[in-house]
């Protein structure tokens, strides 16, 4: 089924078997718990919350709204150190012909390491958030760094990124043109390329960045049993290449095979690679051109990654396109919540999913998609704030000054 309503795209499958194989193989427990006891011997790890939002469940009439809060992670403001980190360790392990084990963090940041497998350089791309964590770890680890940005990231993040000790370059064009002239320049100067997408002959440490976001995974199934619910029924994620979106669709049908949650893919409808891939339904993944201009940043990439698109053409239930005052609206709900429910610092890639799930519920133009979905008071639905206010400018303009405003004729009437 596909449809266009209050300017929100979408397409949902007729519910079919589910291949699992691919997610079964990359994205099991036993992946999880690897990356969770790496990430555990982090300097300042703790466990992200999930936080619940009960009032806004029952104003919405489902059984109850979970978000898995990364902001917190690591004083990062993002998740994605997660995977950055990981990928980092696995790569090291691999140098040192010990790939399989359980590193300590403090050996890999040894001398004795450093003699071992030399002055390595890690480069990457990226909009803000991958960038940081990449820097992050790799200056705890004891090496340097190259971040590429594109010309549009804001002065904000491009300063993250700095401040933990990477090399920034700036290059025209958009996050697409990064990864691509990054890949060129790695080559020309030896460096490691660590990135959160795929291409031709580059997927093992694209698969260990999406193996490392499993640690939140991991920890949001142990908080879910602590209150006594065994899985989530349905799943918002957001999509940029599509790396965090295949890592926890894949996780849930590696753990729950065909009882799998109902997922739901949220991109930004300037930059919807993965829509766009779903919608030609020819299996491959498709490339979106033009500027990208979205106020979600971290979801501003035109080429999916083809190694999660194996993933989420197999395994994702629906995909979604909204524009940016989707964003901005959710953003506002994290920041004025219900009385009773918690305050959460969400930016605009981080809360593009529970606007799209709220418009969703609210406006009965969008009530073939909601039943499609199966969105009602038995509902058990998770999102991951993916980041926090990595944009400071931006993120009062939003909050305080009404920036990206729901037009009038879709305001809330509940």
């Amino acid at each position: 089924m596909t449809g266009t309503q209050q300017e929100i795209s979408y397409i949902v499958r007729e519910p079919h078997e589910k291949n699992v194989e691919l997610a079964t193989k990359l994205f099991s427990m036993k992946h999880a718990h690897c990356a969770r006891r790496f990430h555990k011997q982090m300097p300042g790890y703790r466990m992200s919350p999930l936080q619940g939002l009960p009032n806004l469940a029952t104003m919405f009439g489902v059984g109850g709204i979970w978000t898995k809060d990364e902001s917190s992670r690591l004083q990062l403001n993002s998740f994605k150190v997660l995977g950055g980190s990981f990928a980092l360790y696995r790569y090291l392990q691999k140098q040192l012909g010990i790939l399989g084990e359980d590193t300590p963090f403090a050996y890999l940041a040894s001398d004795e390491v450093k003699e071992k497998v030399g002055n390595l350089i890690f480069a990457s791309a990226t909009d803000g958030n991958h960038g940081r964590g990449i820097a992050w770890a790799a200056k705890r680890l004891g090496f340097k760094c190259v971040i590429y940005v594109h010309s549009e990231t804001s002065v904000r993040r491009i300063d993250a990124i700095k401040s933990n000790g990477a090399k920034v370059v700036v290059i025209d064009g958009n996050y697409d043109d990064a990864v691509r002239q990054v890949a060129i320049d790695a080559e020309k100067n030896g460096w490691t390329i660590i990135s959160d997408t795929s291409w031709d002959n580059y997927t093992e440490i694209p698969t260990w960045i999406m193996q490392g976001y499993l640690t939140l995974l991991a920890e949001a199934q142990e908080q879910f049993s602590g209150v006594g619910i065994v899985k989530p029924t349905h799943l918002f994620i957001q999509a940029g290449v599509g790396a965090l979106a295949a890592s926890v669709i894949g996780f849930y049908h590696a753990l729950f095979g065909q009882n799998a949650p109902k997922c739901i893919v949220v991109e930004p409808d300037q930059a919807p690679c993965i829509y766009e891939s779903a919608l030609a339904n020819d299996g491959q993944p498709h490339t979106v051109t033009g500027a990208l201009d979205t106020i979600m940043a971290g979801l501003a990439c035109g080429d999916p990654s083809p190694i999660a698109w194996e993933v989420l053409k197999e395994d994702a239930d629906a995909f979604i396109k909204v524009p940016d005052y989707i964003a901005a609206k959710g953003m506002r709900m994290y920041a004025t919540p219900l009385n009773g429910d918690p305050f959460i610092i969400s930016g605009e890639s981080g809360a593009v999913t529970l606007g799209a799930f709220a418009s969703i519920m609210q406006y009965p133009e969008l009530k073939e998609l909601k039943d499609a979905l199966g969105l009602n008071k038995e509902s058990q639905v998770l999102f991951i704030n993916t980041e926090g206010n990595t944009d400071p400018v931006h993120f009062r303009q939003i909050i305080w000054e009404g920036a990206n405003p729901v037009p009038k004729q879709y305001w809330i009437n509940l």
